[in-house]
This record gives structure tokens, sequence and C-alpha cells, in this order.
């Protein structure tokens, strides 16, 4: 039975557009997702459009799409579809009427109001590193299988940050936690030291159902409020080529019917497991986000829906999967064509194959986040601490990438491109003339503290000063910052009576069991 009582609220102040914390430990950018100011590249022509939209809709009605789900099949059977066993041909009208049902906007309210966010439109969000089984930082120097601790300093980076906008899946699993009671302790520490949007992965009915509750708890919600408009989401990867497992069709038909949002995200690497050409990849990841959409959109018509691009490349010498690549940003900017063209918000990743913080790590990073501009991404997963194609969680990568994440926010600020009169500053240039300069003058005096962008991790000062200073490398500066945001990290506030009722029913699904496993 659905609590028809609205829960208690926390008291006291909400946190405001930072995180409360101790002692800054840097002068960031405030919380303010960029709008994306500029157009979008868009490499397809009117008939290279028609052409990925037609190979899609023909890979869905005379291929088809394999369902592992039985429940998903019975629906799709009642629809008119195609089912012959678990493949699923579908027509492109049904698609169409299906999709065109998804909004084009919404918004996901975590539980600090202040930390709402609107997928959609122009607007760009950032999300923290997910999934990866294993860390790497400085101090230990090795790949090292993640842990619990490791996974709450990545999660007190992803609140500290305001320039990472939701939480994404786990910054690193902490296997030193059995998968069976994972979920609960993990989503209990985000919930406590972050207080942004959550997701939930959709593995197994116990999982998604444990975190949609816990969720609603944090928010201080009845179920009724919670089901009222998204409050978390979800992220789901089709098993390319060509099909959608049982437990993440499973999960996201569950939180669609509590009115939740779902991202169907399919990772295509051209040349394994879809063709070689970036035009037959994303036709080919369309087709298998599209009847994922479909489905959802006829269970539960308006249903909050993102489509994601995870269309890269590998290397044809090792078969390795390769990011940030040419071809990556180029697939990347065609899907966000696609996407408009199907009127749905897009999600892409900030991700490259670098094994450690390097110049690789670097260089194929900023493609990736460049390419989500150029896109007009929504969502930006993975947008800080991913290495060696999603494997590796790093807080120094976390660090380095939050420094290119705030130049683009500075970069999407419409003041650096305004052009009334202060802008054009006639009466400055009159006044210095052909021999003065630019520094004493009243112009530059008013304007001196926000007229550029101030880095917090670049060291702008010239060798000599630098090798002073102690010659310390990017790296180790962005180490040096992580343990001094860790040390003097403190929590959102939440209200004691909600957190001992988090603890509670944590407690409680631990001594059912939690969810089940078959070891």
């Amino acid at each position: 039975m659905a609590d028809t009582n609205t829960r208690k609220r926390r008291g006291g102040g909400r946190a405001g557009a930072a995180a409360r914390r101790g002692a800054a430990v840097i002068d960031q950018m405030p919380w303010n997702p960029p709008i994306n100011i500029d157009r979008p590249t868009e490499p397809l022509g009117p008939e290279g459009v028609e052409a990925i939209h037609d190979g899609a809709m023909r890979i869905l009605e005379e291929i088809g799409i394999e369902f592992y789900n039985q429940e998903a099949l019975e629906i799709l059977r009642e629809a008119g579809c195609i089912v012959n066993g678990d493949n699923v041909r579908m027509g492109r009208d049904f698609v169409m009427e299906m999709v065109a049902k998804a909004p084009s906007t919404f918004t996901i309210t975590p539980r600090n109001p202040n930390h709402t966010i609107e997928i959609g439109g122009k607007t760009m969000l950032f999300g923290n590193v997910s999934s990866p089984p294993n860390y790497w930082d400085m101090e230990i120097g090795k790949k090292v299988p993640g842990n619990r601790e490791m996974c709450r300093n990545l999660l007190k980076l992803t609140q500290y940050f305001n320039c990472i906008h939701f939480a994404g899946g786990y910054p690193v699993e902490p296997v030193d936690l059995h998968a069976s009671v994972r979920h609960l302790d993990v989503l209990y520490d985000k919930l406590t030291l972050t207080d942004k949007a959550m997701h939930a992965y959709s593995l197994g009915k116990e999982r998604v159902e444990d975190v949609m509750e816990m969720v609603r708890i944090a928010g201080g919600l009845s179920h009724e409020e919670f089901e009222a408009s998204p409050r978390m989401y979800t992220n789901i990867n089709s098993t390319s080529p060509l099909k959608h497992d049982h437990p993440m069709i499973d999960g996201c038909l569950r939180l669609a019917r509590r009115g939740q949002a779902i991202v169907v995200t399919p990772f295509t690497l051209a040349g394994a497991m879809a063709p070689v050409t970036m035009a037959g990849a994303v036709a080919q990841s369309l087709a298998e986000a599209l009847c994922a959409i479909a489905l959802f959109q006829y269970v539960r018509p308006g249903i909050p829906c993102v489509i994601g691009t995870f269309t890269s490349n590998v290397d044809m010498k090792s078969g390795a999967p390769a990011f940030g690549t040419p071809e990556y940003i180029r697939s990347t900017q065609m899907t966000g064509q696609m996407a408009r063209f199907y009127g749905l918000p897009l999600r892409s990743s900030g991700v490259c194959a670098a094994n450690v913080p390097d110049g690789q790590a670097v260089w194929e990073t900023s493609n990736s986040l460049w390419a989500a501009v150029q896109s007009g991404t929504n969502m930006v997963y993975h947008a800080a601490g991913w290495l060696e194609g999603g494997l590796i969680a790093s807080p120094e990568k976390f660090i380095m990438d939050c420094e290119i994440l705030q130049q683009i926010q500075r970069y999407m600020q419409p003041e650096i491109c305004a052009t009334g009169p202060d802008e054009i500053a006639l009466e400055a240039i009159r006044a210095v003339g052909n021999d003065g300069h630019f520094f004493g003058i009243q112009h530059t005096q008013d304007r001196y503290t926000t007229a550029f962008y101030q880095p917090f991790l670049s060291d702008w000062k010239n060798y000599e000063g630098w090798e002073v200073a102690g010659g310390i490398w990017t790296a180790e500066r962005a180490h040096l910052m992580f343990k001094e945001i860790i040390n003097s990290f403190e929590a959102p506030p939440m209200d004691e009576a909600i957190r001992e009722e988090l603890a509670d029913f944590v407690a409680r699904r631990k001594a059912e069991g939690g969810a089940p496993t078959d070891f």
C-alpha cells in the first residue's frame, strides 16, 4: 500500500549552491549548469539524416532486436509488433508514434532541490565516473580493485565539485562489499555524502526497488510524491549487437511505472560490436535505443527518456576499445543530430583509453568532452575520473577533468561574446591610444577579477617559478588537492530522523539477504 502521509522533512536550511564544507580548498565556480549557446556541429545533410534514420528503421523492421525479457515480449506482442521467439520486429510508424510521446525536456529533483537538474534543451550536465572495477591514485601507484573507502572518497569529490551535476553509478565498484548488499551500502553512502540526482543500476528487481525506496526516504517523500515527478534515473546498455537483456529491461519497466527517468545507451564499438563504418554503427545504435524507448513509452506514455550514444571504435591492431578518437567525435555529433530529429535529450560521455592521468588521458577526454559540446549533449556521463576505457577510476584524473569542465562552463557564459558599448570598449581604446597599455586604466581595474577564467589546477608560472615552487607536475598537484578536499569535506545536511530511517532500511534489507546472487 502506498504511504499517503508525507514523511518527515529535513530540518534546517538546505544546502545552497555548493555543499557545506570546511575551509575551501579551491576557489571554484558556483553551481550553474551551463547552457550551450553554440550551434551544434551537424556533419549530416538532410539526405544523411534520412539515410541513417531509414537504416535504423530497416534494422527494426527487417532484422529485429532480441528481447530476453518475457514481460517485454508480451507487451510488444500486445502492441502489434512481430514476435518470433525472442526476436521482435516493429514498424517505423509504431516506433515514431511511441518515441514522439517522450518529453524533449524534463527535470530530476534530488533531496536537495537546489540541485534540481533540467535535462534537455540546451542545458549541459556533467556526471562523475561510474562503474570501474579498479582504482588508481598516485599514493598507491598501481591498479587495484576498488573498495568502499575509495568509493566514498570519489563520492565526496562528486559532491564537492560544483561542475558535477549528478551522481552516476558507483564511482568505483567496492568489491570488498558482497554483491548481495553492495547496493544498500553504496546508496546509503551516496545519499548521505551527496545531495545530487541519484542513479539506480537496473540489475535485478531487488536492487531497483531498494534504490527507489531509499531515494524516497532520503527525500522525505510519500509514495505519491515520489511518483509524481522524476526523483532519480537509471541508465541501461543494450547488449550489442541487437540485444536487450532481462534485468535491464525489467529495471526500466519498474522505474517507468513509478515515473522515474530512463537513459538508454547502446555500447557500440565500430569494428567489433557494430559495423566498421561510423554511419552503420550509429544506425545500429539508434535502432537498439529506439526500440527500448518505444517499449517504455507504450507502457507509460510520456515517461522521461534520454537516448545515449557510446559509439566509438576499436584499435584494429589489438581489438581494444579506443576513445576520444576522430571517429568517436563524429559519431557523437551524428547521434546528436539524430537525437534532435527524434526530439529526445542526448547522453554522451567523457572518456579515454589512457591507463594513468597523463597527456593521453587529457587529450582523449578533452576530445570527448568537446564532442559533447559540439553534439548538443544534455547529460555527459563519466565526465570526471575515467581511465583505461572505464576499467579504472582515479581521483587525480577526476580533479584534472573538473578543470576542463569548468573551462567549458566558462566558455558557455554569454558575457565573453557580449558586444555592448562596455565590451567594444572604444573609450578605453581611445584613452590608451597608440603608446600606452591597458593594465592600469579604470576599464581594466573594474573588471580584472572576473574578466578571464581563473584555473584552480593549471600552473601558469614560467619554468623558473614552477621549478622554485617544487616542480610539481599536474597529476601530483591534483593528488595533493584530492587529499585536502577529502580531509576538509563535510557532508551535506540531512535530518537525523531520515538518516536513521535510511540506516534502518539498510539493516532490515541486509537481514533479509539483500539481492540474490549465485555465490
